[in-house]
């Protein structure tokens, strides 16, 4: 019984390590979609997960409640097209480029720092003094930071917002951040010759027509 009770402990472990290993590679892929490692290690948690379950049972009778079956990694890979040398028969392209500008107008310079400096108080520890927000530009960056990294960040009475434009483009290949300087403001948004551009979408602020009207706004 001892011995089935270590073998228990340990596969109890492999769930454990398999389970990081699975999260620290959905981590990894930021959101891709088909991910090859993230594949890799949901297989591995998979069969980690089924094998204790099935050692629990052998042992005391009792299951978990993980409805698993045993994946055979080969077979998968070969059912999901993720075998090495396997040709792609999606004909979609595997990478989507998304590039967004939105101009904003800045009524009050000084109203645009204190909203940014409150912003950043409030996320410093109240320990530490939180040092002084200058310039425009990195009022709007503190505000992206402090808030959800998105232009919904910026939706605030302190900017009011002009035109924007959103184009998406297919690209063979994602964008290497690491080849551009931090000071390059074109590299990383310059197409490719080969990029494909699908569609570009106009955006136009809501304008107040008047008291009697509601807000109206113009997008193509």
């Amino acid at each position: 019984m001892t011995d089935q009770h270590g073998e228990l402990d340990a596969a109890l472990e492999r769930v454990i390590e398999a389970a990081r290993h699975h999260l620290a590679a959905v981590r990894a892929a930021e959101g891709r979609v088909d991910d090859d490692d993230v594949w890799q290690a949901y297989v591995a948690l998979n069969n980690a997960s089924y094998a204790y379950d099935e050692r629990l049972l052998d042992a005391f009778g009792e299951v978990t409640p993980w409805d698993v079956d045993s994946i055979d990694p080969d077979e998968a890979d070969e059912r999901f097209g993720g075998a090495e040398g396997a040709e792609a028969s999606d004909p979609h392209p595997r990478v989507i480029s998304v590039r967004q500008r939105r101009d904003y107008r800045v009524p009050s310079v000084s109203a645009l720092l204190r909203v940014a400096e409150a912003a950043r108080r409030e996320g410093t520890p109240e320990d530490d003094e939180p040092a002084p927000v200058e310039g425009v530009g990195e009022a709007v960056l503190e505000l992206l930071q402090s808030g959800d990294g998105s232009l919904g960040a910026l939706d605030v009475p302190e900017l009011e917002p002009l035109d924007g434009v959103v184009m998406v483009s297919e690209v063979g290949t994602p964008v290497d951040l690491e080849s551009f300087e931090d000071d390059d403001a074109v590299g990383p948004f310059q197409p490719a010759a080969d990029d494909r551009l699908v569609g570009r979408l106009d955006e136009h602020p809501f304008l107040e027509l008047d008291d009697d009207h509601d807000h109206a706004g113009h997008q193509h």
